[in-house]
């Protein structure tokens, strides 16, 4: 009997000793923080990547800033974070119109730039003095509004995207090189609308070669150009070369010896990058920076190839959301209409 009775004592002890294991594994499960399950259950490979893209959102052309916004979070699952950059007179009126409309379940941050950085950098220019605004020269100080990214993506405002980002974003960039643009001479069917409209893809295009300043260079007029409407960085390289303060002093010599202006390429900005990037950047694949459709109103690309594009760009005069345009029912198809009203399309003369 005595036997027994330790035999039930030993089974009762491991029967007790089982149902505390059971319930402590119930209950610790129940505490586990969500971040650290998901960390055991994915890899680092595994976990989503944040792609940071800034965009511009100027006064009178914020409604092109949502509708490329749009056309970008509509056609990715990526983890997209929008860096918005604005004048701060303008920086409630994009925060309203984001969360207040269809676009209000983005990831963003509204960034403001301050237009003091390029006081005395600027020469005035009356041919196109749109161009001139402050806004239009963020793209050379990347570093100074975005911290914590390696790699980032710019994009100007008049762009609609129909691919996925992550595909741009998974660009290549060689060793050494802080940026990715587009080669002017690389675009499909670019002859035939060079012929169109005029266009120019060297550099004689967009620099006065007939300074001493530009000669002492030694770059080839007829190098071809690039444009940095679509820039893939790494943050690391542009911090590195002082790619900011190469860029400024080319700016500053442009004030003192006027060697570029938009009466050439068309982009007071697009100069000075085609000086310092020169022979230093890798290349986007040509359908992620399909351009010139705001060139001309009559100049148009065949529906077969808009819609094998991966990103149009109406870079020119003629903005989709006016009048007037070219292929302004593919841009149409992604506008945000403004919740304050003030931004209106203009597609009638």
């Amino acid at each position: 009997m005595a036997l027994l009775r330790k035999i039930n004592q030993v089974l009762l002890f491991l029967l007790i000793v089982t149902l505390c294991v059971i319930l402590y594994k119930k209950v610790h499960k129940g505490t586990v923080p969500k971040n650290d399950a998901d960390d055991e259950s994915e890899t680092p490979e595994e976990l989503e990547e944040e792609i940071p893209v800034v965009i511009c959102a100027a006064a009178g052309r914020m409604g092109a800033t949502m509708a490329a916004i749009n056309s970008i979070y509509s056609n990715t699952d990526a983890n997209i974070l929008f860096y918005v950059v604005g004048l701060r007179n303008t920086l409630t009126r994009i925060r309203k119109w984001i969360e207040h409309s269809k676009l209000r379940e983005i990831n963003f941050k509204i960034v403001e730039f301050n237009p003091m950085v390029l006081k005395g950098k600027i020469r005035p220019d009356s041919s196109r003095p749109e161009l001139l605004q402050p806004l239009n020269f963020v793209r050379f100080y990347l570093p100074l509004l975005i911290h914590q990214h390696e790699k980032v993506i710019y994009l100007d405002d008049d762009v609609i995207v129909q691919g996925d980002i992550q595909e741009l974003y998974d660009t290549t960039l060689a060793l050494g090189h802080a940026a990715a643009f587009s080669d002017d001479c690389d675009l499909p069917s670019a002859q035939d609308i060079n012929r169109l409209v005029g266009l120019q893809n060297t550099y004689m295009g967009y620099l006065d070669y007939r300074k001493k300043a530009i000669k002492d260079l030694g770059i080839s007029p007829s190098t071809c150009s690039f444009n940095p409407g679509v820039i893939v960085a790494n943050m690391t390289e542009w911090k590195h070369q002082r790619i900011t303060k190469q860029l400024e002093k080319w700016m500053q010599k442009n004030v003192e010896e006027n060697l570029y202006s938009s009466s050439l390429g068309g982009g007071v900005a697009t100069s000075p990058m085609l000086i310092v990037f020169h022979g230093k950047y890798s290349t986007i694949n040509p359908l992620w920076h399909i351009r010139h459709l705001g060139w001309n109103p009559d100049a148009r690309y065949s529906e077969h190839f808009l819609q094998e594009a991966k990103l149009l760009h109406w870079n020119g005069r003629h903005k989709p959301w006016d009048f007037p345009s070219v292929h302004n029912d593919l841009w149409e198809s992604w506008f945000v209409p403004d919740p304050a009203g003030i931004f209106k399309l203009n597609h009638h003369s």
